[in-house]
């Protein structure tokens, strides 16, 4: 995949710096020549641009990236902007950096998956999540247990949740689904897993890390 790391302040260098150190493909945008120069021995590719302006992002190519991540400062405006340029390109996933509530609100009206606010999560947490796929968490137990939340990843659609391929080729339990909009805890045969459904398993660190590589 190819991640799109847009502002390199202290938040969005950290971002893109952890990305490629994860082996990660990553371009690096700012209007600033000093964060770029900085950044270019991390990354892939390193770009002096407006990221506000839409045809200098795909001229870029930026189009192809999988993934855009916003780190634009105080400026506002130019956080928005850009968040609808790369909508308009057609980036699958945005995430984006706000600075109040009400930026926030406004960026996820405008189509970002995910808003972040520094002061509650911060960039090791960021990179962990994305770099495994935004659709699967985890909550350590302890050293060795973890649970995993996850929506039903297509391997395991149309399966009964008792089905012993859980156990027999992953090595975890199922404790909970919800389905419908609905939390179950206890399960029968017949309660079979659809797209969409959220699924939660508990296994240890080793087997729940093995399978956020194949979901």
């Amino acid at each position: 995949m190819t991640y799109v790391v847009i502002g390199l302040g202290k938040f969005g260098f950290n971002v893109a710096k952890g990305l490629a150190q994860q082996g990660e493909n990553v371009i690096a945008i700012d209007h600033d020549e000093d964060k770029i120069r900085d950044i270019s021995e991390y990354v892939q590719d390193a770009i002096m641009l407006d990221s506000t302006d839409l045809r200098a992002l795909r001229e870029a190519g930026i189009a192809d990236a999988e993934v855009a991540i916003v780190s634009i400062g105080e400026n506002i405006e130019s956080s928005i902007l850009t968040v609808m340029a790369l909508k308009e390109l057609g980036i699958e996933t945005v995430v984006a950096k706000a600075i109040t509530q009400v930026h926030g609100q406004i960026l996820s009206k405008l189509g970002a998956a995910k808003v972040i606010y520094p002061e509650m999560e911060s960039a090791k947490k960021l990179v962990k999540k994305i770099v495994k796929n935004m659709h699967y968490e985890t909550i350590d137990l302890s050293i060795t247990m973890k649970i995993a939340k996850m929506t039903v990843p297509s391997f395991w659609v149309g399966i009964s949740i008792l089905s012993p391929i859980f156990e027999n080729e992953y090595e975890v339990k199922p404790i909970a689904y919800k389905h419908q909009g609905e939390w179950h805890t206890s399960f029968e045969k017949d309660d079979i897993l659809e797209t969409g459904d959220i699924l939660v398993v508990l296994g240890n660190s080793g087997h729940i890390e093995a399978l956020s590589k194949k979901v």
